[in-house]
């Protein structure tokens, strides 16, 4: 089900920091004409830790809605609190979403073990497929190949959103975890890689600008075109990297606002980006001709 490009949605504010559910509309319609694989709402690039639990269930049951069942939708679900993450993640499964993804707990530090027993209590607590999520640069805590494989053991955790950015990990979570388990790139510029490697696809920051184009990419590497991948890449990848010359989502934000796709509004603590580095990311886009060619205003 959570094979090839899936979006990790940011979430479009009105000017008086409200959830703007109209430009939510419109990205999410977008996302599906461009033949996207699946959707992701309420991750990190959709800045949840800011979200309110009724906004967090009301942006999934509008992305659920606007999906219609054309293509699955994995809400974020976690946290570091885990009796709380099971009650999000009912909430989730009852709204009709497909599946769940759930980060490590951040802040706390849980040991392996411990982290084991977290993602077992929040899989048997719900019906619906699970993706984990490990990405030690904003939890803290490695979700080591060893742990994975034994998660992989629970019928209803399916896959995991690998974003270490440690290749060999990669590789050695691939090695260790069943056929049937998903390992996705949470790193767009890895994803090629990834899927050569025996990965099942991404969940994509930079498909929020490009969709159909990022999900070419990983059905070029899904099936084996890699050179036809690696122009996608070379083409993409000044994209891929500006959109983190400051902490996500602050440049695709600022991307999509250039593009008329949103209201480029933030709440604290994410702000706009700096002066120049919003004058490279237009630059960049510019380069690629996404200012001219995809001005489309889907926003207010």
């Amino acid at each position: 089900m959570f094979t090839g490009c899936g979006t990790a949605l940011v979430t479009p504010f009105q000017q008086d920091l409200s959830l703007d559910e109209t430009a939510l509309r419109k990205l999410v319609r977008r996302q599906i004409e461009a033949g996207i694989d699946f959707l992701v709402p309420c991750g990190t690039t959709g800045e949840n830790p800011t979200l309110t639990r009724a906004e967090h269930l009301r942006i999934i049951e509008i992305t659920v809605e606007e999906a219609k069942g054309k293509v699955p939708v994995l809400g974020g679900a976690g946290g570091y609190n885990t009796q709380e993450v099971i009650e999000l993640a009912r909430e989730v499964e009852h709204l009709g979403a497909d599946g769940i993804l759930s980060v490590t707990p951040y802040y706390n530090k849980p040991t392996q073990e411990g982290l084991y027993q977290h993602f077992k209590a929040i899989a048997s607590a719900i019906r619906i497929p699970m993706i984990l999520y490990s990405v030690q640069g904003r939890t803290g805590v490695n979700l080591e190949p060893a742990s994975l494989a034994r998660l992989a053991q629970i019928s209803n955790i399916v896959g995991v959103k690998e974003a270490s950015g440690n290749i060999a990990q990669m590789a050695n979570v691939i090695q260790q975890v069943p056929e049937t388990f998903s390992v996705l790139s949470g790193d767009d510029a890895v994803t090629l890689p990834l899927i050569a490697l025996g990965g099942r696809g991404l969940i994509s920051v930079v498909s929020n600008e490009i969709p159909a184009e990022m999900t070419a990419l990983a059905k070029l590497c899904l099936k084996g075109d890699f050179a036809g991948a690696r122009a996608l890449q070379r083409r993409y990848l000044p994209l891929m990297e500006i959109n983190f010359v400051e902490s996500n989502p602050i440049p695709v934000k600022a991307a999509m606002g250039l593009m008329g796709l949103l209201n480029p509004f933030y709440r604290l603590p994410m702000c706009p980006p700096r002066p120049e580095n919003l004058s490279k990311i237009e630059k960049v886009l510019e380069s690629l001709g996404l200012l001219a060619d995809r001005r489309v205003r889907v926003a207010g």
